[in-house]
């Protein structure tokens, strides 16, 4: 680390931006590769059947497209624009982001070790080549799959068990009265309950993963005849798609990981459980809005998608800037609206895509929320109470506007 530091920023700059490239490569390859129609438009990906061939020279970010530009007739005009773009303003972004977060202070509300600083912000470049993935494929499809958010979710776990400083910063009292350096947990402002340490906190972990890989399983079922008819059909419906024994392999070695760290303690099993509690707030309140949405309007409000989006970036950042992620939203979304506008023409939006905004908004501005918001996150149990009554006010209000529109269009 000393070495690093004793490098010239503008050095350093240079270096995360050449790092930076090359994770946008990466995150080209998701995009074209892990989409549900997947297009062999990425160099690191097949061969189109019309090109001719692809050389190293084609490998290497931004130039690499700058060359591909000849598969124009298979991909159509500018086709190579947006990935272009894209590794140079991740690139450009995730420097950003470091002058930002470690020369700057940014998110530190007190100073805070150098060492730390850089796995926050490890932490977070990490997070926005998910986002940014999940980003542009729910551009093109409306969809987010899986393979970004379930292998994304356990990376943030497996992060705040190893490495818990590298949560985002909060200031704790220390010994002699005055303010010390911490890291944001499930129970902050207020301290780590003692219960949590016990056998207990472990099982609630435990359940939360469960619950989580449960609903990653593709399952159907239907009321129409009655309770144990609709439980025979669900649990029919989960042993005839094939992932089921790998989500439960998951779920195994989840929970083996959750016992093991509380059994180490410390920190570390605080730091997991703050992601767990993330992982299940975020994920709880997109799937409350979802099931809303859906009862007021009859239609599907949003895919499942957004639900297992929302629940990575809460077991990255933890439940209080899931919170305002979720708040800050709809104003990312006009953002995201009139961009693709002007872009594309389309009117239509996705809702993850100004969830990502939002999140990134939340990390950018993580020190000033903080410092405003700390009270209201001291609420905890009550902050659920809250957003029960406003799911049920929306409720209400959805159903309103869906007999207005009916009653002036005349539909059933």
């Amino acid at each position: 680390m000393n070495s690093w530091l004793a490098l010239p920023l503008v050095v350093r700059l240079a270096g995360i931006f050449a790092a930076g490239l090359i994770v946008g490569g990466a995150i080209n390859w998701a995009i074209y590769s892990l989409a549900w129609f997947a297009r062999p438009i990425s160099p690191w990906g097949p061969v189109p059947p019309r090109s001719s061939h692809r050389s190293l020279a084609d490998r290497v970010p931004v130039w690499g497209w700058w060359l591909l530009r000849r598969e124009t007739p298979i991909h159509g005009t500018l086709f190579w624009v947006r990935p272009l773009l894209i590794e140079l303003s991740f690139a450009a972004g995730i420097a950003a982001l470091y002058w930002w977060e470690v020369e700057q202070l940014g998110l530190a509300v007190i100073p805070t070790p150098a060492w730390t600083l850089h796995w926050q912000w490890f932490a977070h470049s990490i997070l926005i080549a998910l986002l940014t993935a999940a980003t542009f494929i729910d551009f093109d499809e409306k969809t987010i799959p899986d393979a970004i958010t379930l292998p994304g979710t356990l990376l943030a776990l497996a992060l705040a068990a190893l490495v818990p400083q590298s949560h985002l910063p909060i200031a704790v009292p220390n010994a002699v009265g005055g303010l010390a350096t911490g890291n944001l947990l499930s129970t902050s402002p207020n301290p780590f309950p003692a219960w949590l340490h016990s056998w207990q906190g472990p099982a609630l972990g435990t359940l939360i993963a469960l619950v989580w890989c449960a609903a990653l399983v593709p399952a159907t079922s239907t009321m129409r005849r009655g309770l144990v008819k609709a439980i025979q059909f669900y649990l029919t419906s989960i042993v005839r798609r094939a992932n089921w024994v790998q989500l439960l392999a998951v779920a195994m070695a989840v929970s083996t990981g959750v016992w093991s760290v509380w059994i180490l303690g410390g920190p570390r099993w605080e730091a997991l459980f703050t992601a767990l509690v993330g992982l299940a707030f975020g994920g709880a309140m997109v799937w409350g809005v979802r099931l809303v949405g859906t009862l007021a309007m009859r239609e599907e409000a949003m895919g499942f998608g957004d639900v297992t989006l929302m629940a990575m970036i809460g077991a990255f950042l933890g439940w209080q800037p899931a919170l305002m992620t979720f708040f800050y939203s709809p104003a990312a979304a006009v953002l995201v609206a009139v961009g693709q506008w002007l872009l594309t023409g389309r009117r239509e939006i996705a809702f993850g895509p100004y969830l990502c905004v939002a999140a990134v908004y939340t990390i950018v501005r993580w020190a000033a929320i903080w410092n405003a918001g700390s009270q209201v996150f001291a609420l905890g149990w009550m902050i659920l109470a809250i957003l029960a009554a406003c799911l049920l006010l929306m409720m209400g209000l959805l159903m309103m506007m869906r007999m207005i529109r009916q009653a002036v269009s005349g539909e059933p």
